[in-house]
């Protein structure tokens, strides 16, 4: 893309930094995608690193996860709905991805919302429609007003099966990996400011950024900026989205239909806190609590180093697999399938430096 005076000016000034080994990790995978499809990361100095961190949902849903879903969908008169990335996401053993079982006859529709599962519920009222919920604190209030409105409608038939999660203990876990963190936007305009403030008062620093040229370049240079002082910040430089109380009415839905408990991310481990299931009032609409799908405990293919690479501890490509066995047309992990992963980024825009 042809930058104007303003984007050069913002680049020349990254490229002018001479002071300490700076990790930087885009938590948001959209951000790393933009910053190798902009050619962001080719402006770094030696002396910055862009780290890949979690990246989307989808990346960090485990294997055992895919699993239940795949066993639910073995059942006779079920209807599994699904965001798109999620049903090329490999499980464990044998079972394959959700595409895979489909291939298989088993009835697996895509949604574009979670709303979208409730009208397959209500237009097939003999079978048992399941809506994989997979998601940050941006999407989950939809799956919880799915659920309100299966309720208003007496649905009997329709219920999740839940992997959403919230970010902010995965950034405590985390905070040995990075120097500072590029904070997710979409995600940042449903929390506000008052998480990443709480996190600065524990030493943990970032900047929230948008997702245009213009704002990838503010929010790096703030960070720069900011980490020369040696003091923990958080700093909103996506202003025309985000706020500092974020969207409180998303948060109450969220908060009346949905509790924190543990949750297992893919090569997180299992962060206390940073998940979430629905409440008591709303257990009805509870797959795993209805149809006690089995546990697994195996992981992604042994080669696979998706979870080195959430962590930011390698970049795709030290990933023996990458590109040869692991590609976008046959994705071995989470990384590799998702529009938002490192592994596809990197495949994608692989001539950027990393």
């Amino acid at each position: 893309m042809a930058w104007n005076n303003d984007l050069k000016a913002l680049a020349q000034r990254i490229k002018r930094y001479d002071g300490r080994q700076l990790r930087i990790m885009e938590v948001c995978g959209t951000h790393t995608h933009e910053n190798y499809r902009l050619g962001i990361r080719s402006l770094m100095p030696e002396n910055i690193r862009l780290i890949a961190g979690p990246g989307c949902p989808v990346c960090v849903t485990p294997a055992g996860f895919v699993d239940k879903a795949i066993y639910l969908a073995s059942l006779q008169n079920f209807i599994i709905c699904s965001f798109g990335d999620l049903i090329r996401v490999p499980g464990s053993g044998g079972g394959g991805s959700l595409a895979q079982a489909r291939a298989r006859g088993a009835d697996i529709r895509i949604c574009y919302s979670p709303l979208d599962a409730v009208n397959v519920a209500a237009e097939n009222p003999r079978s048992q429609v399941v809506f994989l919920a997979v998601g940050f604190e941006t999407t989950t209030p939809a799956a919880c007003l799915a659920v309100k409105k299966a309720e208003s409608l007496g649905l009997g038939n329709f219920s999740l099966l839940c992997a959403c999660k919230t970010m902010e203990n995965a950034y405590y876990l985390l905070r040995d990996s990075a120097d500072a963190f590029l904070y997710p936007g979409h995600v940042s305009a449903i929390t506000g400011m008052g998480v990443y403030k709480k996190l600065m008062l524990t030493g943990i620093s970032g900047a929230v950024a948008g997702f245009e040229a213009g704002e990838l370049l503010t929010a790096l240079n703030v960070i720069i900026e900011k980490s020369k002082a040696g003091r923990p910040y958080a700093v909103n430089c996506y202003t025309r989205v985000v706020t500092d109380e974020g969207n409180a009415q998303a948060r109450a839905l969220t908060y009346e239909t949905m509790e924190p408990c543990a949750a297992q991310w893919r090569g997180l481990g299992t962060i206390e806190g940073s998940g979430l299931i629905l409440r008591e009032k709303y257990k009805n609409f509870d797959a795993e609590a209805r149809y006690n799908p089995p546990e697994t405990y195996s992981d992604e293919n042994k080669g696979c180093r998706c979870g080195e690479v959430l962590r930011g501890g390698i970049a795709p490509p030290e990933c023996p697999l990458f590109g040869a066995a692991c590609t976008p047309e046959n994705p071995v992990g989470a990384c590799m399938v998702s529009g938002e992963g490192a592994c596809a980024a990197h495949y994608k825009y692989g001539g950027l430096k990393l």
